[in-house]
């Protein structure tokens, strides 16, 4: 039987409260655990969840959220620099008998990274491993909504740190929470057990998307430059991984290279889905 109970931590604005809203359309038992200083009970996608306020690290606090539930899976939706969190929000899903945990990678390939800002999330799926706990992981590449701020549209240029011309991953925010909630409400348990899935809505590289920006009415040129502007640093961190093609979701840090046939083989375990493109999120 697929699973129908779950709780998601980090249920903020972006992927994280739409994970909840695909969960709860699916008919799914779903908690929101939310820190005492967040702002996201007033999120109106979480309307039809329960909301717990909780410490995340309070081990025994979490658990016995998760136990009074009866919640089955505990998916992490935590933002980057919320990742510490995750280790006693494991320590809890363990204690409190979850049977899976979906820790939160949404993005680029983090397996068998063992250097670098992305080798915490690494770690962390050994930690959930040596506990004992199955995780399922889901790599979608970049969110395509993220792209005006990676490449400071705003500021009237679509800025490119080098060339930017191999191909990426780019996945729709609803699309990623989407898949996201249906493989765990229809795939069997043995199907997510510890289980990879690799997904894109499309596959494309940086100076491609300049090139419908430059052709949009306004446009936006396309500015190279060796450095991108001052308190760009996010930006600059991930257009570097796209200039060595990491942020493909075919990456595999074992090979050190890109392998395109995997980039979307996950899209299958949502058949008849029709992925939302860049133009029709951007509106390009």
């Amino acid at each position: 039987m697929p699973y129908t109970s779950f709780a998601v931590a980090g249920a903020g604005p972006t992927i994280g409260a739409r994970i909840v809203q695909a969960l709860i359309s699916r008919g799914a038992s779903v908690v929101a655990l939310a820190r005492p200083e967040s702002k996201s009970p007033t999120n109106p996608l979480l309307q039809g969840a329960k909301i717990v306020t909780v410490d995340y690290a309070n081990v025994e606090g979490v658990s016995a959220a998760l136990r009074e539930n009866s919640v089955e899976v505990l998916i992490s939706a935590l933002s980057y620099g919320a990742l510490q969190a995750q280790t006693p929000l494991a320590e809890a899903a363990k204690e409190a008998g979850v049977k899976l945990l979906v820790p939160s990678e949404f993005g680029m390939p983090t397996e068998g990274c063992k250097e670098g800002a992305l080798a915490i999330k690494a770690q962390f799926a050994d930690y959930a491993n040596s506990l004992g706990i199955p995780i399922a992981r889901v790599y979608c590449g970049l969110f395509m909504e993220f792209l005006p701020w990676l490449t400071g549209v705003d500021l009237g240029k679509f800025h490119l740190l080098g060339e930017q011309n191999l191909p990426a991953s780019f996945t729709a925010l609803d699309d990623a929470a989407g898949f996201t909630a249906h493989i765990l409400t229809t795939l069997p348990p043995s199907s997510l057990n510890n289980a990879t899935f690799r997904i894109q809505g499309e596959r494309t590289s940086l100076a491609a998307i300049g090139a419908l920006y430059e052709a949009r009415v306004p446009p936006v040129p396309i500015i190279r430059v060796d450095k991108l502007p001052d308190g760009f640093d996010k930006q600059t961190f991930l257009q570097t991984n796209f200039a060595q093609g990491r942020s493909s979701t075919g990456w595999d840090n074992y090979l050190d290279k890109d392998v395109p046939e995997i980039a979307d083989s996950g899209n299958k375990a949502w058949e008849g889905h029709e992925w939302k493109t860049i133009k029709d999120v951007l509106g390009l």
